[in-house]
């Protein structure tokens, strides 16, 4: 376990790159000019870290963290049996959910404007769900590689939500459509072989 006066100088440095965040991109915040927002000096920086991208992954790893903790506690609270569609619409929620709660920082996720953040949210979520995947693939033959599929659900949820903003339906609605669009391509088949399956009803 870390030392609380580590713990405490990492939360001061990662407040400070999501405070910098919301004033320039990533890619010309400094280590000088973050290291005198968070108050330590840079020899305490680099003790902690190589560079401010491993600030931004150790960030992403505690987002990483929660949301996968979220995870557990849905599929354990409502989908015990692990149902398909239950499966990926608890963690649809986990994402949209830690999106939501933090979009101080997510929302500088946008790759136009930085590029890196955007690359690594990205690649986050894509091996998180197909981390899921390839435990779907214990239990059920699919049609596609894991991969495959964890591609196709990140780029098709992502593209849902990105193009509600910008028709400003509200945010409820937008989790519950998502999750309504999520449940019924999972129902209609589209990535197992068996019949069964193809409802999501198969249970372990």
């Amino acid at each position: 376990m870390e030392d609380k006066r580590i713990i405490k100088t990492k939360r001061s440095l990662k407040a400070a790159m999501v405070s910098m965040l919301a004033k320039e991109d990533f890619e010309h915040i400094s280590i000088t000019e973050l290291c005198r927002k968070a108050e330590v000096s840079r020899i305490t920086f680099y003790s902690h870290y190589n560079d401010k991208y491993a600030l931004l992954d150790d960030i992403f790893n505690d987002m990483l963290k929660a949301g996968t903790e979220d995870y557990y506690r849905r599929q354990e609270e409502n989908n015990p049996a692990h149902r398909l569609a239950a499966g990926y619409v608890n963690m649809l929620d986990s994402i949209l959910e830690l999106f939501y709660e933090r979009f101080d920082f997510f929302q500088h996720t946008n790759p136009e404007k930085n590029p890196y953040l955007a690359s690594r949210f990205y690649s986050i979520v894509l091996e998180t769900v197909e981390m899921h995947t390839l435990h779907v693939k214990k239990r059920l033959k699919l049609k596609y590689s894991p991969k495959k599929i964890a591609g196709f659900v990140c780029f098709g949820m992502f593209g849902f939500v990105n193009e509600s903003h910008k028709e400003k339906t509200p945010l409820e609605e937008i989790k519950r459509q998502a999750r309504e669009l999520l449940t019924d391509l999972l129902k209609s088949g589209i990535l197992t072989e068996n019949e069964g399956e193809k409802q999501g009803e198969k249970r372990t």
